[in-house]
């Protein structure tokens, strides 16, 4: 799961972590460009010393320039890091998002509502919290059955507290 309870620390803190799946890991990247590389380049075999070969050349780089600069992006919007931390007295969540955003929202977790929205958010299952005014979404980049996973625990975690 894309998400982890951090061990307690001395001062009953509960801290949880949350980010989005990586399905291609930056060594995989690496390996599935070489090889997209490799496979462009083979058929170009047969024209070494053929003036067609300086005429396809920009044409295929380009094509490999451009799997990885949409790669890249990729991995720049999905360097989003969801941070709750849990106390008796405020519950606060911080979301670091791409290209340095970040978000705060604090609330007193007496008053806090956990609320699954089945079909009412822009994606299924949305996961939200409301307190001191606002409502915040949580976990909106997890696949819906972590999202299910993850309210229940939080749940059960806010009812300890109470």
């Amino acid at each position: 799961m894309p998400y982890e309870w951090l061990p307690s620390s001395g001062d009953n803190t509960q801290r949880l972590h949350l980010w989005p799946y990586r399905s291609l890991p930056r060594r995989g990247m690496v390996w599935f460009l070489g090889g997209t590389a490799a496979l462009i380049a083979l058929p170009l075999l047969v024209l070494i010393g053929s003036p067609v070969l300086w005429g396809l050349l920009p044409f295929l780089l380009a094509a490999v320039a451009g799997i990885w600069l949409a790669l890249n992006r990729s991995y720049k919007d999905g360097e989003i890091l969801e941070d709750l931390s849990l106390t008796a007295t405020e519950i606060s969540l911080t979301r670091h998002g791409p290209r340095g955003k970040r978000q705060d929202w604090r609330a007193n977790p007496h008053w806090v509502r956990v609320t699954l929205h089945k079909t009412k958010g822009p994606v299924p299952d949305y996961l939200t919290l409301t307190g001191n005014g606002r409502e915040v979404e949580l976990g909106a980049f997890l696949p819906p059955e972590d999202r299910l996973i993850l309210e229940a625990d939080l749940r059960k975690r806010l009812a300890e507290l109470r």
